[in-house]
């Protein structure tokens, strides 16, 4: 019996190696076969434990951000998604239920079960394979699958679901971002380089992303990608640098991704009247973040929480990356083996002295 090797949360702070079998498969499910999975900024707070909706259903194996090739399916998976054995895909973070009222509403994203993969389905029963630091990853009949081909390398296509995807919806479709409008991302990781590049595509301008003076590589690469200003916000005064750069109006859209609660007050203040501040950060559940909402009301503002990619998103965010030849593989700076996925998770949470990483992958079968 073929066997997946999986790196498994068993609790907050602990992970092994564990092996399970892969499952049988009916007429309308699959099976993927792994090439890169990509480590989530979010992995890290999940890995040590950081509540979510609901408790983690440990053991669990991490991972959200996967791409690889379909190993095996049932006839009805194939032919629904237009699909052969040995394609390229890309699969979303959230697959949902099916029953809850929010999935028959089309936002299974928000799924009432808790049905995403890499943070709240268990492995400890069959199909086991709900993540994505592992060899082969189970697809339910209702996975949501993108094919991208072999035009698309698996250093391209594993960032573009749960990172390119994250900034098209969030971005473009919550913040209606367009081509003019001003916009500052806060926060220069994966998520704001990938925002970068969304606002560059639509033509936004000025584009300004803020970090701090560790993040000067990554806001060497905003640069390169597109952003017309960069700001190290523990250097100089960010609402003054913003207030030149928009000659004294301040942003029109404005999005957090900086995964820090000093990032959503910061947001706040570089809004202009009438402004977009979009917030899809997870800042932890029992956080509470002091926001002066006077200036939410005096200068009318619009605050929109955002939550992961959906259909759609990941659909536009294929486009973009073919249309625009975008440079997503350049931001990957480390890769690790699959049985160093546990230093992978301490880098990108920043518990390593001295490296502050772009993007972090995982090599199944190195």
């Amino acid at each position: 019996m073929i066997q997946s090797k999986a790196m498994v949360v068993t609790g907050p702070k602990q992970m092994e190696m564990r092996s399970f079998p892969l499952p049988e498969l009916g007429a309308d499910d699959a099976i993927l076969k792994m090439e890169l999975a990509g480590v989530c900024g979010s992995d890290p707070g999940i890995f040590k434990g950081k509540a979510g909706r609901a408790p983690r259903p440990y053991p669990i194996i991490l991972g959200h951000e996967i791409v690889g090739r379909v190993e095996a399916a049932g006839d009805e998976f194939l032919a629904r998604r237009g699909l052969e054995l040995g394609e390229r895909v890309i699969v979303e973070y959230a697959f949902g239920c099916g029953n809850c009222a929010p999935c028959r509403a089309g936002r299974y994203t928000l799924c009432d079960e808790l049905k995403y993969y890499g943070s709240m389905v268990s492995c400890k029963e069959p199909p086991h394979l709900f993540g994505a630091y592992t060899q082969y990853l189970y697809l339910p009949p209702r996975a949501m699958v993108h094919k991208v081909g072999d035009e698309t390398s698996p250093e391209q296509a594993v960032l573009i679901s749960a990172i390119l995807g994250n900034a098209v919806r969030w971005l473009t479709r919550v913040g209606d971002l367009k081509g003019g409008r001003s916009v500052a991302i806060v926060g220069p990781g994966q998520q704001g380089l990938a925002a970068t590049m969304v606002a560059r595509a639509c033509g936004a301008s000025p584009i300004m992303v803020l970090g701090l003076e560790r993040d000067a590589d990554r806001l060497d690469m905003a640069a390169k990608l597109g952003a017309d200003v960069t700001i190290m916000s523990d250097r100089e005064d960010p609402e003054a640098a913003v207030a030149r750069a928009t000659d004294g109006q301040m942003a029109e859209v404005v999005m957090d991704v900086s995964g820090h609660p000093s990032g959503a007050p910061l947001a706040l203040s570089l809004c202009g009247l009438g402004a977009t501040l979009v917030l899809p950060g997870l800042y932890g559940m029992t956080t509470e973040i002091p926001l002066l909402l006077d200036k939410v009301v005096v200068k009318e503002l619009k605050v929109l929480g955002a939550y992961s990619q959906d259909y759609e998103a990941v659909e536009a965010a294929i486009k973009l990356a073919r249309r625009h030849d975008l440079p997503l593989a350049d931001l990957i700076s480390h890769r690790f083996p699959l049985a160093e996925a546990e230093h992978a998770v301490h880098l990108v949470g920043g518990d390593v002295p001295g490296e502050v990483p772009m993007k972090v992958v995982l090599e199944p079968w190195s």
